[in-house]
């Protein structure tokens, strides 16, 4: 069985941090290529960070470039975002991605056709 499982989300100020964990199972985590997207109320969901877990290429939105950073742990299935000088309108529900084939670019583009999502995990950020 698949599974996609976020943390790390909650409530901070602005100019806070937070570190998302995503930790997954069930498929071959070195293939894939993984994101983070997230959906504000009213809005669509979007790319923010994907990175391609064979060559660790990574690709950000220009919405939070030099803010936040992708890595991951292959050893261990999990993918992670630093997310620094956190700004209210990064409130939204962020959302653990995989898919392939794709890479880093390309798997940000578009929730559409992703072969796998967790459930979400929520941050707000106060003003």
């Amino acid at each position: 069985e698949v599974q996609l499982v976020e943390s790390g989300g909650g409530l901070v100020q602005a100019g806070g941090s937070l570190r998302l964990s995503c930790a997954t199972s069930g498929f071959d985590f070195d293939d894939y290529a993984m994101g983070w997207f997230r959906q504000a109320p009213g809005k669509d969901r979007e790319g923010v960070s994907c990175i391609s877990n064979d060559d660790g290429h990574t690709h950000y939105d220009d919405s939070v470039k030099g803010r936040f950073t992708i890595s991951s742990d292959n050893a261990k299935n999990m993918v992670y975002l630093q997310m620094n000088n956190l700004k209210p309108e990064d409130t939204a529900v962020y959302y653990c991605a995989a898919d392939r084939p794709s890479i880093a670019p390309m798997l940000c583009q578009s929730d559409l056709g992703v072969d796998y999502w967790g459930r979400g995990t929520l941050v707000t950020v106060s003003s």
